[in-house]
């Protein structure tokens, strides 16, 4: 049968066309990351706390200077956790950050992300395995845990000196957290630093807490001030600003004046509130690491990884200062944070 020439040219063009429509369509949905913009998840485990906020905010500048989407999604439980990294996938991410809300999820964790075929970088708390040891093969980014703890216990040690207190006058609370391997390397050097200085072990006590907020280590520091009676002074510090406001809380209510504790905590972001206060309270210092830098860096070698198959380290290492009422809101405001 003859068909009209200019039949057989329109069916021709009619079939280009939508060869060409289906192969555009692929290259959008059929590979993640392609003419689309590319979409990374930054997960944290609590993001009512200002140090994730921080992280995100730095994050979030690492999106528009790269000009990929930044997803960001609190995850305070296991539950949570694995449903984010559902909900990245099937939104085409390609791959995300996080801090776990347990770190014993790492396997489950890698496994769901390996599932998804997104690739996965840890802040601040790094994944432990089966057996106990850190998931070395995840890229991890966070403090040098025991050279912040050593720095915090050191501030302390340099201040009690500055002020002439006797040892024998005073006494030290270590609000601890050991369950978490990185709670536990800050509080160590927290504590390795005092005895270096001279203090007395005898006088150093630990304070478990329970849960890791204001209560819990209110709660801890109070069962320990409970038990040594006698104490004029107390030297105060935990794995965080907050392991330590609420101990020097706990200080408060069991009559010590401001001049008589000296309370280091280490981040440098929750304790803002803290060090604005009119007066001086026994909260005296922290430890700062830039959390906007975390979020920053932790998003850019994502992106990297992503978009140019720049492998990440294995390990990255970030350092801290002391900041106090005097020269926060310098450090803060250089960092953007005030």
């Amino acid at each position: 049968m003859n068909f009209p020439r200019f039949l057989v040219l329109s069916c021709l063009t009619g079939c280009a066309l939508l060869v060409g429509a289906c192969a555009k369509r692929s290259n959008v949905t059929g590979h993640r990351g392609g003419p689309d913009r590319i979409k990374l998840g930054f997960l944290v485990k609590q993001p009512e706390e200002p140090w994730f906020q921080y992280e995100w905010k730095g994050a979030d500048k690492a999106a528009a200077q790269y000009g990929f989407e930044m997803i960001k999604i609190g995850v305070p439980d296991g539950e949570k956790t694995l449903a984010a990294i559902d909900s990245l996938a099937a939104n085409g991410a390609a791959g995300f950050v996080i801090c776990t809300p347990d770190v014993r999820l790492g396997p489950a964790i890698v496994a769901k992300a390996r599932a998804a075929g997104l690739k996965v970088i840890t802040v601040d708390d790094r994944f432990v395995g089966a057996d106990g040891k850190f998931l070395e093969e995840v890229p991890y980014l966070g403090m040098s845990a025991s050279k912040i703890g050593q720095l915090s216990g050191a501030t302390l040690a340099a201040e009690m000196k500055h002020r002439g207190w006797a040892a024998a006058d005073t006494a030290a609370c270590i609000v601890t957290f050991e369950e978490l391997d990185t709670a536990r390397e800050r509080t160590d050097g927290i504590i390795a630093a005092l005895k270096a200085s001279g203090f007395p072990s005898e006088r150093i006590f630990k304070a478990p807490q329970k849960t890791t907020d204001i209560p819990g280590s209110f709660d801890a520091a109070n069962a320990l001030l409970a038990q040594k009676t006698g104490v004029k002074r107390w030297l105060v510090a935990g794995m965080n600003d907050t392991a330590t406001l609420g101990a020097v809380r706990a200080t408060e209510g069991n009559g010590f004046k401001a001049q008589d504790v000296i309370g280091v905590g280490i981040n440098g972001t929750d304790c803002i509130d803290e060090l604005r206060k009119p007066a001086p309270t026994g909260f005296y210092a922290s430890i700062y690491a830039s959390a906007p830098t975390e979020g920053f860096r932790t998003a850019e070698m994502l992106f990297l990884w992503v978009k140019e198959n720049q492998t990440p380290p294995l390990d990255t290492r970030v350092d801290g200062r002391p900041i106090t009422r005097e020269n926060f809101e310098q450090v803060l405001k250089g960092e953007g944070i005030l």
